[in-house]
This record gives structure tokens, sequence and C-alpha cells, in this order.
């Protein structure tokens, strides 16, 4: 009998023991909560802190001169252009001979205005087409219009030895992100008496994906030759533009030859741009211009 209440006690006290450490550790875990709350998040900032601070850390950023990358249509991109042509006085035709002023002669990045057309002094910012790649890439484009019938098979292919080519900005001032990048090729002029037949004389070229905005060339065509109207049907598709729609103007000192017939497309804030296709007979030159 007695060593049952012994048994007894000692189950009695075992079972006290455990108790009393399970209240010890319940005590401990609140107090570790309660440090923890209190000291956990001031720790967890000063780790934090320093990992940042004193340390280098590389980010990709936009530099100013991807700014040209701003989206824009290929509406946006032909109004922007047209509007930036028609700001500076560089006639675009040797019809205009006399009056013509060679770059040299214009401080294009003086003009002020909403819209200016000015000399690309950086050159090439690495995503535009490059000087070494111009050339190609006007070949190209003069072989994709052939191949749509907007030029004859005849005109011939550009070169460094034939042609010279200068990379300008077209920008809108107020917001100047919203510009366009454009290589302008010409004829080289310089020597005299030149064979200037089926030759490529004037063009404007989109820096980024070498379409043909603006063309002056010689053919062997006549004005009577030309379907204005699918001719300007089959660029608007080239350059991925809206249909156009005819444009009749009451003006007829616009134009130097009576033979051109003009269009109108789609461009910003509910505005216009003014598309030609025109012929200068007796020099037998087609054109295709987005200026006045």
């Amino acid at each position: 009998m007695n060593n049952g209440k012994g048994g007894s006690r000692r189950r009695s006290k075992g079972i006290g023991l455990n108790k009393h450490i399970i209240n010890i550790i319940f005590l401990g875990c609140a107090v570790l909560a309660v440090v923890l709350s209190v000291w956990g998040p001031q720790a967890m900032t000063e780790y934090n802190d320093k990992n940042v601070l004193n340390s280098i850390k590389l980010a990709e950023e936009e530099s100013e001169d991807a700014g040209y990358r701003y989206s824009l249509s290929s509406n946006e991109k032909l109004f922007i252009l047209s509007e930036c042509l028609n700001s500076q006085t560089v006639p675009e035709s040797e019809m205009n001979a006399l009056t013509r002023i060679s770059d040299s002669e214009t401080e294009y990045q003086n003009l002020v205005g909403t819209y200016a057309f000015v000399l690309n002094h950086k050159g090439p910012t690495g995503e535009e087409i490059t000087n070494s790649e111009i050339y190609d890439t006007c070949n190209e484009g003069l072989n994709a219009l052939k191949e749509s019938g907007i030029l004859p098979n005849e005109i011939m292919e550009v070169s460094a030895a034939t042609h010279e080519a200068t990379l300008y900005s077209a920008i809108d001032v107020p917001e100047p992100r919203n510009n366009v990048a454009v290589w302008k090729l010409s004829l080289v002029n310089d020597r005299q008496n030149a064979n200037k037949e089926n030759r490529l004389i004037d063009a404007y070229i989109d820096a980024d994906d070498g379409k043909i905005y603006e063309f002056y060339a010689r053919t062997d065509l006549a004005w009577e030759d030309i379907d204005a109207d699918g001719l300007i049907g089959r660029w608007s598709e080239y350059m991925g533009l809206s249909a156009p729609q005819e444009y009749d103007t009451d003006n007829p000192l616009l134009e130097t030859t009576p033979y051109y017939k003009k269009y109108v497309f789609e461009g910003m804030g509910g505005e216009r741009t003014i598309v030609t296709v025109g012929f200068y007979d007796g020099i037998n030159e087609l054109f295709l211009k987005i200026s006045k």
C-alpha cells in the first residue's frame, strides 16, 4: 500500500514539473515575440541599409539620344517630316537649280519655330543606318519601288561615287522626342554635263527602316505614261500609311509644272499631310514629294 501511495506522489510531482517546464517555455516564447516585435523591424532595416548604402548598383537607363525612339506611326512620321521640310528653304529639284542653296551655306541648327529640320552633327547613334550602310539601303529601297511599279526598272543604283549622303533630324520643337532621323541622298553635281538619265536626283530615306519618303528621278517616261493614282496607292502601301484621298487645290502657283496630282494623308492632332506626284517635262523628272 505504501508503494502505491509513493508512486502516486511521484507521478503528481512529474506532472507538476512538466507543467512548470511548459509554462517556462510559453513565457520564453512570449518574451521572444515581444523582443522580436520591438527589435526585429529595426534590425531588418539596418540589414537592408547595409546592402544598399555604400554600394554601386547598375541599372539600364534610356539615354537622351534614344529620344527619337518615341513610338510614332508611319502617318505621324510622315507628317513631322513634311512639316519640317516645309520649314526650310532648300529647293528639292534641279528645276530650281538657280536658287539652290547648298547644305554648307545654311545654318539649319539655328532654326526656331514649331518644326525644325536640322543637320545631325552627332551622326548615327548605333540604332540608325550608318554612313557605310546608307547606299546599300537606298538601293534596296529603289528595288522595292521598282518591284511595286513606282519607279521604272531603268533607274540606276546609287553609290558613294555618284551620290552624297547627309543625316538630318526632323524635330517637333514643342515635343522634341517626336522626331524622325532621315538620310538625304543627292546626286553629286561637281562634274559638269554629267549624264543624269535614269538617275536618282534627290531622296529622303528613313534612318531607321530605310523607307524612301520622297524622291526625284530622271526617267524615260512621259506624264501620259504615269498612273498617279496607282503610284500613290502603291507607295502608301510600301510606307505602311493609311489610304490617301485626292486633294484639289485652287492655287496654280503651288507647282512649277502643270503635270502633278495631290493627295492628302491623315497626320497628327487632326492635321493632314499633302503628298504630290508630279513630272517635270523637258528633263523627264518624276517626283513624289511631301514638301511644298
